[in-house]
């Protein structure tokens, strides 16, 4: 496993008395695709900015490379950031915007213009040198953007939410063309968005922020399949979550029955909560099901069915790509594999 290039130790941050950060730990490997995933307000910006230099911390250091960096100004860091708004100047062509940090750098007009054509074949935009941003579609100004980010050949790149202004069709597809040109670069990215599909899409890594404070970090595949928490497993797609109680290892009661489960390591009667991602529930005949119910409603998603079906006392989302019509009686059949469970919130 590839070291950290980037470390948070104990990072907290407050703004006029409410708490950005929490206690954050959190260390971020080299060349890896890693994602601050969250809602509104839950402090994943907050990171991002503290590792760019954009915001000091209150408490706690920042490392790069086994350096403090926590006092580095921007400038001196080998970070570059692409913001939502890409910043781009207006009064100058694609070419120029690309090469204004180099020129910054007073790097010669052979080696600028070597870099720019390199970048230009990255992200797909040869032949629009000589455009200006102002004329190219919202898409090519995100890519002229990356374009300028990454042509200063950062270690890290820093992405704040940079699909946000796109279409969905657009966005998709850049989603795709950045993880294509991390891969390629092999260089660690760090990417702020609160949309959970995008995240799930293109991370290596996915850290899961609430109020401040870490809840979870895993592939995406541990995210989906083991969240640690409700939040968590709500945040991340669509689950149903209902109380319960651990029997013993790998036997749970929930819904007025006992099911068969794989988790362990829970007290005995222990509350926890129970979660049944909806496209993990199967329905079956009314005679065949570990529970009964009636379908309450019908929603065609393109490429399934959403049924809310009404048993024991609660409402079930269900994922099939059959449907059961309003009003049908039908049973409920879930497997070991697909129950899981969590300590309850605030629960030790």
């Amino acid at each position: 496993m590839s070291e950290p290039i980037i470390r948070l130790v104990n990072v907290s941050k407050d703004y006029d008395g409410t708490e950005a950060l929490k206690n954050v730990n959190l260390y971020i490997r080299k060349n890896e695709f890693l994602t601050l995933l969250g809602p509104s307000g839950c402090g994943k910006t907050t990171t991002l900015r503290i590792i760019a230099g954009f915001e000091q911390p209150d408490t706690g250091e920042v490392y790069f490379e086994g350096k403090n960096i926590t006092n580095v100004p921007p400038y001196k860091r080998k970070v570059n950031t692409v913001f939502q708004r890409y910043a781009l100047f207006p009064h100058m062509n694609v070419a120029e915007n690309i090469a204004f940090g180099l020129k910054i750098k007073k790097m010669d007009k052979k080696t600028i213009d070597k870099k720019v054509a390199e970048m230009l074949e990255l992200v797909n935009l040869r032949g629009f040198e000589k455009r200006y941003v102002d004329s190219l579609s919202g898409g090519q100004q995100q890519r002229v953007a990356i374009a300028r980010a990454l042509v200063n050949e950062p270690e890290v790149l820093l992405l704040d939410e940079p699909l946000g202004a796109l279409d969905l069709k657009l966005r998709k597809g850049m989603q795709i063309e950045l993880k294509k040109i991390q891969k390629y670069l092999g260089i660690t990215f760090v990417y702020v968005t609160h949309d959970q599909e995008e995240a799930l899409t293109m991370s290596d890594t996915i850290v899961v922020m609430k109020d401040g404070t870490i809840q979870q970090i895993g592939t995406p595949e541990m995210i989906y399949n083991e969240p640690k928490n409700a939040f968590v497993a709500d945040f991340i797609g669509e689950s149903n979550i209902v109380p319960g109680r651990m029997i013993r290892d790998k036997l749970v009661y929930f819904a007025g029955r006992e099911f068969q489960c794989v988790d362990s390591g829970f007290d005995d009667n222990e509350e926890v909560d129970v979660v049944v991602r909806p496209e993990d529930i199967k329905l079956v005949s009314e005679d065949q099901g570990m529970l009964q119910g009636q379908v309450e409603s019908v929603t065609f998603k393109g490429v399934h069915y959403e049924m809310m079906v009404r048993s024991a006392g609660y409402e079930w989302m269900i994922h099939s790509t059959l449907m059961e019509p309003v009003g049908a009686r039908v049973g409920i059949s879930i497997l070991p594999n697909d129950i899981h469970i969590m300590k309850k919130v605030g629960a030790k």
